[in-house]
């Protein structure tokens, strides 16, 4: 039997704590439903025994303090909501014990933006991190010797397990439920709890935004430029023109703020115009796409499949009207 740690960490939000809760327990009652042993014992365990969450919204009274828990198998880290920075400073008593488990041979489970705490500990350096996409320009910020993953949602690396995307923390609790109890009772997790096991990128709801808290005023112009001009056909030597500067230098400098060339910047710009058009918009898919200034509508096709996973076609038929 594995010891699940789901920590009540101040200001975290209740849904996710009692999800887990919820879920794993719920896995118990599958396995005795089977005529099997229970796998889980799991308590929600924080650095007092009565905590406030979500701003004061709601209170949570523990069993165990993290003091007096001595060994655990899998610790389980909720969503944060609001100011990181705040949260991060509210929750560093867990730090320690955190770091201690883990060195010890605990699992950790960090759900989408929870992963800020974890980074805080220095457990996440030069691993495999996936964040909401809304949260990942400040997550470099804060964290930038964490290595990012956009083409999934979820991670998995020397026993920390780490998601992106809101609500996507279910899928990871079911690949979790998974690895320890193999695809048929994950399967049959996600049938109970009707969770689309499938899904495996951020991309169908990823909105872009540029990240901007860098500094370079010629590379915040000429963010500013693109963004504001999507329909406009330009080269990258026109962009340097207008701003003043080198090509080579210039572009250093971008894909250092932006951690996009200029070039894959304009596409998803050009993207993102695209996606605005398809949900509100009476053009066809090819007037929308000779808009944004490509004559090529198999190539635009492939790009925009590219940061999104759906076709334009299909992109339309899920988020239009």
């Amino acid at each position: 039997m594995k010891h699940i740690s789901i920590l009540a960490l101040k200001d975290a939000t209740i849904t996710s704590i009692d999800s887990s809760y919820q879920i794993l327990n719920r896995v118990n009652d599958f396995l005795r439903y089977q005529g099997r042993t229970p796998f889980y014992s799991v308590e929600i365990v924080g650095l007092e025994k009565n905590i406030q969450l979500d701003h004061g919204l709601y209170s949570i009274h523990v069993k165990h303090t993290i003091s007096d828990i001595k060994k655990t198998d899998l610790i389980v880290i909720p969503l944060l909501c609001g100011d990181f920075a705040k949260a991060l400073k509210t929750n560093e008593g867990y730090a320690d014990w955190l770091i201690s488990q883990y060195h010890n041979g605990a699992e950790i489970v960090s759900l989408c933006v929870g992963s800020f705490f974890l980074a805080s500990t220095g457990l996440l350096k030069n691993k495999k991190c996936a964040i909401h996409w809304a949260a990942r320009n400040d997550f470099q910020v804060m964290f930038p010797d964490v290595h990012l993953i956009d083409d999934t949602i979820i991670t998995d690396e020397s026993g920390i397990y780490t998601c992106g995307g809101g609500y996507s923390y279910l899928n990871l609790l079911l690949y979790v439920i998974e690895k320890h109890l193999g695809r048929e009772m994950s399967v049959l997790a996600s049938k109970m709890f009707e969770i689309d096991i499938e899904r495996k990128s951020q991309n169908p709801f990823m909105i872009f935004m540029g990240q901007k808290k860098h500094g370079d005023k010629e590379v915040l112009s000429s963010q500013e430029w693109i963004e504001n001009n999507p329909t406009e056909t330009f080269t990258v030597d026109e962009i340097c023109t207008k701003m003043a500067v080198g090509r080579r230098t210039f572009e250093r400098r971008f894909k250092k703020c932006t951690g996009n060339s200029v070039a894959e910047y304009i596409q998803r710009v050009k993207v993102e115009y695209t996606k605005k058009q398809l949900e509100s918009g009476r053009k066809t898919v090819n007037e929308i796409i000779y808009d944004v200034g490509y004559n090529n509508i198999d190539a635009f096709r492939k790009v925009f499949k590219k940061h999104t996973d759906l076709s334009p076609i299909d992109y339309r038929r899920k988020y239009s009207a």
